[in-house]
């Protein structure tokens, strides 16, 4: 038990004393991520760009030098190639072609032509129009905003409106720093890392819904404590239970992310920034948050006539 004790039974830190760098972190955070976004943009992949994606396994471990060659005087624009699961596996992708399904089967028939003996099997072939890449990103955009306030209405009904605020804001913090973290590093974003920032949000909230039930156990238990002793108090007495929780998923996610090979990289990339971020807005944003809303104005009353 001693070597998993990696913190006090009772911790006692004082968060609500550092509330304010917490608050400065996360502005410079999302400042930072809304930049990337605008001034790099996201990678996006063929679900949302368009484009023909092939996915073959050569004879023998693949020679990415040779096939860029091959593949780079056929004049088709931007084409990347890049292994993944095992040395012979190879991805390729190539950018949408001018005029119709004609062109971009004509753009396939000369791939396979230069690629030639060197590919034992044609694993995959797709093709993704840049109306249904269009598509795609709108209904990505509205499938994260209706999460975002479906998780806000569930808080708002299971406990009152001055959380289901703060998990609002901690939740949009997760979100935006994902995507900046997606801009930083240009890691494909594509319908795996659009899960991965879903799943982001609802590991996030779980961790904010445990801390929130803590504090409104607290709130009704020590009614003349203050507004900050009582916040600190639930985070600590949660503290535990929310690192090793955090610990234990990040030891699963690494497992994945240097053995799961090249297909889930990036959805791994994602959660494990996730929970890391997530376990940090939980505790450091979302309930410091709640020391702005009057969850007991008749309780600080009496302590300001008190002092």
């Amino acid at each position: 038990m001693a070597l998993i004790r990696l913190l006090p039974i009772e911790p006692r830190f004082e968060f609500m004393a550092r509330r304010k760098l917490f608050m400065i972190f996360s502005i410079v955070l999302v400042a930072a991520s809304i930049a990337l976004f605008f001034g790099r943009g996201l990678n996006f992949g063929v679900d949302f760009r368009g484009g023909i994606l092939i996915e073959v396994r050569t004879e023998g471990p693949a020679d990415l030098s040779d096939l860029r060659g091959r593949l780079g005087g056929l004049g088709l624009g931007e084409v990347t190639l890049q292994t993944f699961g095992e040395p012979d596996d190879v991805l390729i992708n190539i950018e949408r072609q001018e005029g119709d399904e004609a062109a971009q089967a004509a753009a396939i028939t000369a791939v396979k032509e230069a690629l030639g003996a060197q590919v034992a099997d044609y694993r995959r072939t797709e093709f993704v129009g840049p109306k249904v890449g269009g598509e795609l990103k709108q209904a990505g955009l509205l499938a994260t905003v209706l999460s975002l306030l479906g998780i806000a209405f569930y808080i708002w009904f299971r406990f009152e409106w001055q959380f289901s605020l703060a998990a609002l804001i901690a939740l949009a913090h997760d979100v935006v720093t994902t995507i900046g973290f997606y801009a930083l590093t240009q890691v494909e974003f594509n319908l795996a890392t659009l899960a991965a920032v879903l799943t982001i949000a609802g590991y996030s909230i779980n961790d904010t819904v445990v801390l929130f039930d803590r504090v409104r156990e607290t709130l009704r238990k020590y009614k003349k404590r203050t507004m900050h002793d009582v916040l600190d108090m639930a985070i600590n007495r949660t503290l535990t239970r929310t690192m090793l929780t955090s610990l234990t998923t990040l030891l699963a996610l690494i497992a994945l992310f240097v053995f799961g090979g090249q297909v889930i990289r990036g959805f791994t990339m994602g959660l494990i920034w996730g929970v890391v971020i997530g376990t940090y807005s939980s505790i450091g944003l979302a309930v410091p948050l709640l020391s702005r809303f009057q969850l007991r104005p008749q309780a600080l009353a009496v302590e300001e006539e008190g002092a």
